[in-house]
């Protein structure tokens, strides 16, 4: 691991900084937007970009209800200034994700401010943080969930700060307001996580500190005002969608068939955060022996805290473990920092190199794999990389060299970067039909305002965003005359009879776009 000698703080936040945001806006434009998130939060945007409506948003015309506005208007802006398009989506949040990787560097050093490596801890946790898949991938995608860890992280250093600055207790407020008006509900875990540590911490004397006040007000008066804005507008119907039907009613409840057992967001770990789920038993296993010091009772406290949130919760998505990943980078960075005392345990004497290598063999042997499969070179470059990192990490860390820490960050982010290079890094859009062409024909051959109707089985916001029109599942046995209609190839085939007189206004792989008319 190199120490940066030399380097004073400005120099790693900004070395930090300019090295995430290449890596979190590097060919942001070169897939489509996803369903579900991205299409609904596009939709949004730009209906607020073309009516200018920025109190109470809306979706073709109808009240949106589900989440505040703050990404809305970030999108929105965003779109005045580059124009409505994939790359301009996903910049706002991009660059919103990016920013947490020096933002954690600093809670590091403040976190571990105690410890003889504090710096080495805290750059190897944003490198850590900076090099994880789901942290880099969702922080890429037009979500809410890379603004809020952000915010969190940066809520969480401004209060170890604040025992020490006063003035950092503006940032505790400010941050947890971005949180509830990214997410709403979202707020009252993290807010719990910083209650429970100030307890464990005996850091309540907080609450006497005046720019603490200061920033709570100036972090939720705007929250306050949207929401009473909102409530004043739509009364009832907005408590029952927001609140219950999109906030409480997940915890109790299982909504849209989003139901996994207890232990699935391990499995998510498990699968997504390779090399670091290596060190993660004896991180946190370190992080147990020393729970009672500072750092130990916030990663801790926020790790085992959240996951028994999500983890009992009814509805279960992939996206809800977000928060955990900054303490488990934390966790992974403070272990691997102390690698002159890894040496020496138990531990590092296990024959990790012979997983490396033999992971280094599989991912060569996938390189090969997507030749016949997938022949993108950036694949094929990504799993040689990916190969040369394991192989060469598991020869230094059969010669104890530390080098095999460096060999895991530079190997991941080049890993990184090359599947960004891809038209793969975003595997969702391929779950279903190509949304675009089929986008462009129906925004080409239909009327504005128009309502669709559609075969598919259900509906998809990334469709209605690329055909700019609404298009709704129905059933053939609705069919009225003048509709617009979106059928697939095998369901025209097998139906075509029943059909009204009607004209083929165009065609996908997948459907054909077809006008019924006034019979004759």
């Amino acid at each position: 691991m190199p120490t940066f000698k030399g380097w004073g703080d400005r120099q790693i936040i900004l070395g930090l900084t300019v090295v995430a945001l290449c890596l979190f806006c590097f060919n942001l434009g070169n897939v489509p937007l996803r369903d579900w998130d991205e299409g609904t939060r596009a939709l949004v945007a730009r209906e607020i970009f073309r009516t200018g409506n920025w109190l109470h948003p809306t979706q073709f015309g109808e009240p949106y209800l589900n989440k505040p506005p703050l990404m809305d208007w970030l999108v929105t802006l965003s779109y005045r200034l580059g124009g409505v398009n994939e790359w301009t989506s996903r910049l706002p949040g991009a660059i919103a994700s990016a920013l947490g990787v020096p933002l954690l560097y600093c809670l590091g050093k403040e976190l571990f401010a105690e410890k003889q490596q504090s710096i080495r801890a805290a750059l190897l946790s944003a490198s850590v943080y900076l090099t994880l898949l789901p942290v880099v991938r969702h922080g890429r995608l037009l979500m809410l969930d890379g603004l809020v860890l952000t915010a969190m992280i940066l809520s969480f250093w401004c209060f170890l700060k604040a025992e020490k600055q006063k003035v950092f207790g503006l940032g505790i407020g400010v941050g947890f307001g971005i949180i509830t008006f990214t997410k709403g509900l979202l707020v009252l875990p993290i807010v719990a996580i910083a209650l429970l540590f100030s307890l464990r911490d005996k850091r309540w004397q907080i609450i006497k500190n005046f720019y603490l006040w200061l920033g709570c007000l100036i972090g939720f008066l705007p929250v306050i005002w949207w929401y009473w804005s909102q409530i004043n507008h739509y009364g009832q119907i907005f408590i029952d969608v927001h609140f219950l039907s999109q906030g409480i009613d997940r915890v109790s409840d299982t909504v849209e068939n989003h139901q996994h057992p207890p232990w699935f967001y391990i499995l998510e770990i498990a699968k997504y955060t390779a090399p670091w789920l290596f060190f993660l038993p004896q991180s946190y296993r370190l992080i147990w022996q020393e729970q009672y010091e500072k750092h130990g009772q916030l990663i801790l406290g926020g790790s085992m805290f959240y996951g028994f949130l999500i983890s009992t919760m009814g509805t279960k998505l992939p996206w809800y473990i977000m928060p955990i990943y900054p303490f488990m980078a934390l966790a992974v960075g403070y272990y691997l920092s102390g690698f002159d005392e890894l040496r020496s345990t138990k531990y590092y004497r296990f024959p990790f190199q012979y997983c490396f290598y033999f992971l280094s063999i599989l991912t060569a042997l996938s390189a090969i794999y997507f030749v016949f499969t997938d022949p993108q070179t950036s694949l094929i470059l990504m799993s040689l990389a990916i190969a040369a990192m394991f192989g060469i990490a598991g020869w230094y860390w059969q010669r104890k060299s530390q080098n095999f820490i460096t060999t895991f960050i530079v190997g991941m982010y080049a890993t990184l970067g090359l599947l960004f290079c891809s038209t793969s890094w975003l595997w969702e859009v391929n779950e279903a039909f190509p949304v675009k062409q089929t986008g462009e024909i129906i925004r080409t051959q239909t009327p504005e305002t128009t309502k669709l109707f559609t075969t598919f089985g259900y509906s998809r916001p990334s469709l209605d965003f690329y055909g700019d029109r609404q298009i709704l599942p129905a059933n053939l046995d609705d069919i009225q005359t003048e509709q617009y209609w979106l059928v697939d190839h095998g369901a025209f085939e097998a139906n075509q009879q029943h059909f009204p007189e009607f004209e083929i206004l165009g065609q996908s792989e997948t459907f054909k776009l077809i006008h019924t008319k006034k019979e004759t």
